[in-house]
C-alpha cells in the first residue's frame, strides 16, 4: 500500500482516561457511557469517536464518487449509528448503521452512489467482514424534501 497520510493518537486510562492526537488537535477526556457503569453526563467515549470518524470518512468517499461520476446532487450527509454489544461468550463487538442522505437524485442512483462509496471508504474496507454494517439510503424525497 502506498501510504498517503499517517497519524497517531494515544489513550491513557482506557475508557476512563484521555485521548490525545499527535498534533494535539484532539485532546479529550473519555468516559464509559452510563450504560456501562460510567458517570452520568455527556462525555465522549470510543464509540462516539469511531462514529464521527466513520461518518466523516464515508461522506467524503461518497462526495468523491459523486464528483468522479459527474452527478449533480444536493448536500449529502452521513450519520453513523455505532452499537456496542456483548456476545454469549462474553466478547464485545460493534455494529454500525450508516444513514446516508443523497438529495437531488432518485433512489436507484442514490443506492448506486452509496454502494460505490462503500467500496472506496477506508473505514468500510477496514470493517468489511469484521462487523455488521447496514446501509440506510435516503434521497430527501422520503422526507418530502
Amino acid at each position: 500500500m502506498n501510504i498517503l497520510y499517517s497519524t497517531y493518537a494515544t489513550a491513557t486510562g482506557g475508557r476512563n482516561g484521555k485521548v490525545k492526537s499527535e498534533t494535539g488537535a484532539l485532546d479529550v477526556e473519555v468516559r464509559s457511557p452510563e450504560s456501562l457503569g460510567g458517570p452520568k453526563g455527556d462525555y465522549l467515549n470510543p464509540e462516539i469517536l469511531f462514529a464521527g470518524g466513520y461518518a466523516a470518512c464515508f461522506d467524503s468517499a461518497l462526495n468523491l464518487v459523486i464528483k468522479n461520476k459527474k452527478i449533480k446532487t444536493g448536500t449529502t450527509s452521513t450519520t453513523a449509528h455505532v452499537k456496542l454489544g456483548k456476545s454469549e461468550d462474553g466478547a464485545f463487538g460493534l455494529s454500525v448503521t450508516l444513514e446516508v442522505k443523497v438529495p437531488g437524485v432518485d433512489q436507484q442512483t442514490a443506492e448506486q452512489l452509496v454502494a460505490s462509496a462503500h467500496k472506496v471508504c477506508p473505514y468500510s474496507n477496514a470493517t468489511r467482514g469484521n462487523i455488521e454494517v447496514e446501509l440506510l439510503i435516503k434521497t430527501g424525497e422520503d422526507e418530502g424534501a
